[in-house]
């Protein structure tokens, strides 16, 4: 579904990516795992047309990304739910989600897409008319995502979406991911939490200042000594 090809992306002068190369296929959730400042971020703000790459190349079912806009891109059936998630603060809980679905023009889908956001998170459909800014934390995780979906995306993008939360709400959140998942949604997940992160995946691929140093089922990178060292605290 997706292919990147020694893709090369920078800030000004600094060289975030550095070659990288992977590949997510239909149905899979694919992490790619890795520590501040690895790159992580950089990948997925690439592939979603906020940053453009100098090198490489990203094929979505054939498609080549690099020259289309963001909008565009969300249109072939992409979309990110982001770092920090950036709800609209001011905006109610619906008007957010139905923000997500503003590249679509099927009014009866949309509808369709928001009782079934609302049945995934029944969080939100209690908050149905909060502002987004006066949720809790996990809520706004989970309108996020929810947001993300309103696009009805092929394939989702998920930055950090256990950051900032508390234990219980990070083993409610992964759970939906893998719900999100069962219901034939392709996910690329991005996490600092390794050992969730790999819980749901099929595979993995770990990134070190810019580059990807190890790649593999999440099996084998579960057991892999560096591994869990580096990232999944183990000593």
């Amino acid at each position: 579904m997706l292919e990147i090809k020694d893709l090369h992306t920078y800030y000004g002068n600094i060289h975030a990516l550095k070659g990288i190369s992977l590949e997510v296929e239909q149905g899979e959730v694919v992490s790619l795992i890795g520590s501040n400042g690895a790159g992580k971020t950089t990948t997925l703000r690439t592939i979603q047309g906020l940053l453009k790459p100098r090198q490489g190349k990203i094929l979505f079912e054939g498609n080549s990304l690099e020259s289309l806009s963001a909008q565009a891109i969300v249109r072939l059936g992409i979309s990110q739910s982001p770092e920090g998630r950036l709800i609209f603060p001011r905006m109610t809980v619906q008007e957010n989600l139905e923000m997500g679905a503003f590249s679509r023009r099927d009014a009866v889908g949309i509808k369709s897409d928001l009782e079934k956001a609302l049945h995934l998170f029944p969080r939100l459909r209690e908050r149905i008319n909060q502002k987004g800014g006066t949720l809790s934390g996990g809520e706004q995780q989970m309108l996020a995502i929810a947001r993300a979906m309103m696009a009805r995306p092929r394939l989702l993008l998920l930055d950090e979406p256990s950051m900032g939360l508390a234990p219980m709400l990070v083993s409610q959140i992964f759970s939906i991911i893998r719900d999100i998942n069962i219901q034939g949604t392709t996910i690329l997940l991005v996490e600092q939490n390794a050992r969730m992160a790999l819980t749901v995946s099929h595979r993995g691929y770990v990134l070190q200042t810019g580059e990807i140093v190890l790649t593999g089922t999440a099996k084998d990178l579960q057991s892999n000594e560096t591994v869990r060292k580096a990232y999944l605290g183990e000593t």
